[in-house]
């Protein structure tokens, strides 16, 4: 495997977006089925290199064998299940309207819709998934599940992970078939300025942090012709505990609170990073009997580190801010405390994301302390309500679903499971596109436009949009949906 991985020029960055435009040109008149087949070669080809790859993602990552196994699952998973999406049609949103001189507006044409590939995607990985959420994760597998091409920028915290899986995908895809070009890693912070600015490139997917994504953002904004971009940069994701449900159950609340935030070592992009709870409480008594002073790891690069620590000791300096447990470094919890009353008076406490194994408590006690908190908060990834039958939190749920992506019922948020109706998105920070996911099969609708054409003759028309189209592609038809 690559030990030395070197950054990629911009004439060789221009030279792989080029030819993964071409590779675009042939990718999208391939059949959905057809295109399964690559994806389902990349799962087989990940699963059967799933060895070599782990022992380099556990030398750059210090994430651990356990886990990075089951993220390595995850995604192989994630590939057959867009691949098999794909090629249901469903994504394709397949449209017949055939003409009607009768409609209720007036004579109507026929009009036939499907949504179509855009085009190249750049794909920007994250530190702290080196599977899931990097070179062949969510992004690259839901744009190769619509038909795009794909070009990866590595992740400084695992070049070598990404050398050796695009090698691992490009070996995969070219025994299937696809074409030269399909799939390609480039990496340093050249290449990647470079990528979202050039003009064959489509659209950009980017899992990172707010300023990382935003400086991206802004590139894009500028570009002569914009294009979408679908960040993920930052989430708090508050958890909210009822009066009642911290009466009954308040020792069960904070050992799953602080065994979601050590998790990876807080460094999830879902982890809980506030909680709300009643005032009046013995939180020292609760901490410790909840294992508080655990040793969590390390973290993944020196990089975040600095930054996590930095975020910390921020938060503390703020008056109002009390230490409860941890605070000088990055090898367990760091437990912070404040009221309604300062979060109130200085929003930014809930808008501050410390990613890391530190957390800040709440306490209120007024009735409507929850709402106002929730009203204060900027776009959330989750929110969560630990709350029992008694709990009065309705309209807490109505604040909450304007501010959030998913919302989560006497759970933890750092579970996030690839499925049809999984939503992994929200209000910008937590996303630049709200009305879009980057986990489940719904990520794919991301990187398609629809096209619609109107009178065309049978034979002009794309295959699927015909009226001998193949069967097994659901299909709407004068307003009523085929099997």
């Amino acid at each position: 495997m690559t030990e030395n991985v070197p950054d990629t020029s911009v004439p060789q960055l221009n030279d792989t977006v080029e030819a993964a435009h071409r590779a675009f040109l042939i990718a999208r008149n391939v059949s959905p089925t057809e295109r399964r087949g690559w994806l389902y070669a990349i799962a087989d080809a990940l699963d059967a290199h799933a060895d070599e790859l782990i022992k380099i993602a556990d030398e750059e990552s210090h994430l651990g064998e356990t886990r990075l196994t089951g993220e390595r699952k995850r995604t192989s998973f994630q590939l057959r299940l867009l691949a098999d999406e794909a090629a249901s049609g469903e994504p394709l949103g397949l449209t017949v309207d055939h003409a009607d001189p009768d409609w209720g507006m007036g004579p109507r044409p026929d009009i036939r819709r499907m949504n179509e590939p855009v085009g190249v995607v750049g794909v920007f990985g994250a530190s702290n998934f080196p599977f899931a959420f990097s070179v062949i994760g969510g992004d690259s597998a839901a744009a190769l599940a619509a038909g795009c091409s794909v070009v990866h920028k590595g992740h400084e915290a695992h070049p070598r992970l990404a050398a050796a899986t695009a090698q691992v995908v490009i070996d995969a895809i070219a025994a299937a078939g696809a074409p030269d070009g399909l799939f390609a890693l480039v990496t340093g912070f050249e290449a990647g300025a470079a990528l979202v600015e050039h003009p064959l490139v489509q659209a950009v997917g980017f899992t990172g942090s707010v300023r990382g994504g935003r400086a991206l953002y802004d590139r894009i904004a500028a570009r002569p012709e914009p294009i979408p971009f679908f960040g993920e940069l930052g989430s708090t994701n508050p958890v909210f505990v009822g009066p009642r449900a911290w009466q009954t159950r308040a020792e069960e609340i904070i050992g799953g609170f602080l065994g979601s935030v050590s998790m990876g070592a807080g460094q999830f992009c879902t982890k809980p990073g506030l909680l709300m709870i009643p005032a009046g409480s013995n939180l020292p008594e609760l901490l410790a009997k909840a294992d508080v002073n655990r040793v969590v790891g390390q973290m993944l690069t020196s990089r975040l580190e600095d930054g996590y620590l930095s975020s910390v000791q921020g938060m503390r300096e703020r008056a109002g801010v009390s230490v409860l447990a941890g605070g000088n470094g990055v090898d367990q919890l760091t437990v912070l405390a404040t009221t309604v009353g300062n979060v109130l008076a200085e929003p930014e406490i809930l808008q501050t994301e410390m990613f890391g194994p530190a957390t800040m408590i709440i306490e209120y006690s007024r009735d409507t302390a929850l709402v106002d908190l929730a009203e204060a908060l900027d776009g959330q990834l989750t929110a969560t309500l630990q709350a029992d039958d008694d709990d009065e939190v309705d309209d807490l749920v109505r604040v909450l679903n304007r501010k959030a992506g998913r919302l989560l019922w006497n759970g933890w948020p750092t579970g996030v499971t690839v499925s049809f109706a999984q939503q992994h998105g929200g209000p910008y920070p937590a996303s630049t596109a709200s009305g879009t996911t980057s986990v489940g099969t719904a990520a794919i609708g991301r990187f398609l436009r629809p096209v619609a054409y109107q009178d065309f003759p049978q034979d002009r028309l794309p295959e699927l949009l015909r009226d001998d189209a193949p069967a097994g592609v659901r299909r709407r038809i004068d307003g009523v949906w085929t099997a």
